[in-house]
């Protein structure tokens, strides 16, 4: 599991690196063919990985309920974070996956619900949830670089 660790670290580096400078209307400007932003992909990314991680195994969330609401899987933009709100998404994209581990290495994982993904994978365990959401990562790392030459 260190390996997919040390991926999920990884990949929200290159997320916050490629963030780092842009303002505040580069950060919500949604291009033309884009349904989202740059901030919503952030917070996206801390929410999903919350409810494939957490949820999923009858845990509680470790980000607040309204996040959640606004940032799930089938969501848009409907409004701009304020700075200080974003601030604190950035210290969750970059905080969490230490909890993670943490949590992971006590054993608090012990049930997990199926779930099948929209991409057609279906996570039966917590180390399956872990590598996929390493991908589900990727995509948005992906999405959000395309962002930021655009804005």
């Amino acid at each position: 599991m260190n390996t997919q660790f040390d991926i999920l670290k990884k990949s929200r580096e290159l997320v916050f690196k490629k963030i780092e400078g842009l303002t505040h209307e580069q950060l919500h400007k949604i291009p033309e063919g884009f349904k989202n932003n740059i901030a919503w992909n952030v917070a996206h990314l801390v929410v999903t990985q919350q409810l494939l991680h957490y949820k999923l195994s009858g845990l509680q969330c470790l980000v607040p309920d309204e996040l959640i609401e606004k940032y799930r899987k089938g969501t848009a933009p409907t409004e701009e974070m304020s700075a200080e709100e974003f601030e604190e998404v950035k210290d969750l994209l970059m905080g969490l996956p230490d909890t993670l581990i943490e949590d992971y290495n006590e054993g608090i994982f012990k049930t997990y619900t199926e779930y099948p993904t929209s991409t057609g994978f279906v996570l039966t365990s917590i180390e399956n949830a872990i590598a996929f959401n390493n991908l589900h990562e990727g995509i948005h790392l992906g999405v959000i670089m395309a962002l930021t030459k655009l804005v």
